[in-house]
């Protein structure tokens, strides 16, 4: 206690030193008053009783250091020879602790609590750095452990309900028109046995009915139309390609739900409606030009009209004419 009072007289005389100090140094205006107020309190700073530890803990010597290039030249004096007389008590107390080996004894309470501080801050830096170490090669170890145990999920016994009874309908259509891929692949051997077992029919039409749902939203209204576009194509037991594209993975949920009515059929039936195009490309490029028509000739006795094309009408007439004729001449 009677050290920690020295310490804090100590820094208030040097307060005042410093106060009067840069009082005293505005130029061009007399301030020997404060000059003579700062050599005081420098004389009765000097007069203090110092020692090493109290010099360190408040070290006040590197502070007066500064006054040594005070522009009075007095007051740079004085704190020389102070900064001098502190510096001296530094150097005897330091080679009497080496003599003795007691430097670290003899060090100020505050400095020792200082570097146990910095050692502390220290380890537990160290210690964050290799929690963080230990966390990155974990996250990396989780990362790595796809690639190497590349496991797909485990196939469902069950179909997954959401608890809308319209919604789990769609399911359930799906998951039966679905399930049967499995007998479709072992009548024609399109695709693999092994691939198609390996799929997941409940999954699957889970995955539809929710892509589906999420572009869409309730099969109602306007959006019933695109709901019963898909499912007819589905069930379509002439359409098990479809079917076997969605289950295989080679139509994705997201890309069923962009498709067109054509783009959904069979193989078999996209061939027809090309060949289909083709012949009514080529048969409407047979056809001439159009002939000109008219509604403008009428029979002259029953009053209906004749033919829709100048043609028609011109052998309508003629027929008439000759008629008329034959008419009069009998």
């Amino acid at each position: 206690m009677k050290r920690l009072a020295m310490e804090t007289e100590l820094i208030e005389l040097f307060e005042a030193v410093k106060k009067a100090a840069d009082a005293a140094a505005v130029e061009g205006v007399d301030l020997s008053p404060e000059e003579d107020r700062c050599l005081d309190a420098l004389k009765t700073l000097k007069k203090f009783p110092v020692n090493y530890q109290i010099l360190v803990s408040t070290q006040v010597g590197k502070r007066l250091r500064q006054l040594t290039k005070h522009p009075r030249k007095k007051i740079q004096s004085l704190a020389s020879d102070l900064v001098e007389i502190w510096k001296t008590i530094i150097v005897e107390e330091t080679l009497k602790s080496k003599k003795n080996g007691n430097l670290g004894v003899k060090e100020s309470p505050k400095s020792d609590h200082r570097s146990a501080t910095v050692e502390k801050k220290k380890v537990r830096r160290a210690n964050s750095v290799k929690v963080e170490k230990m966390e990155e090669l974990q996250v990396g170890s989780e990362k790595k452990e796809p690639a190497t145990n590349d496991v797909s999920p485990s196939k469902l016994n069950s179909l997954i309900y959401c608890q809308d009874p319209v919604r789990d309908k769609i399911r359930e259509l799906l998951a039966d028109a679905l399930c049967k891929v499995r007998g479709e692949v072992d009548d024609d051997g399109d695709e693999s046995k092994d691939k198609v077992t390996a799929c997941d029919p409940y999954r699957v039409a889970v995955s539809v009915e929710t892509a589906m749902f999420e572009k869409w939203g309730k099969s109602n209204g306007a959006q019933k139309v695109k709901y019963r576009s898909i499912m007819f194509n589905v069930k379509d037991p002439k359409n098990p390609d479809f079917r076997r594209k969605i289950l295989v993975g080679e139509l994705k949920p997201e890309r069923v739900v962009e498709l067109t009515p054509e783009e959904m059929a069979s193989n078999e039936r996209q061939m027809q409606n090309v060949k289909i195009k083709e012949k009514a490309l080529f048969e409407c490029e047979r056809v001439g030009p159009p002939k000109a028509t008219t509604d403008q000739f009428k029979c002259g006795r029953c009053g209906r009209s004749v033919g829709s094309s100048t043609s028609e009408a011109a052998a309508f007439l003629t027929s008439v004419l000759a008629i008329d004729d034959n008419f009069r001449s009998g």
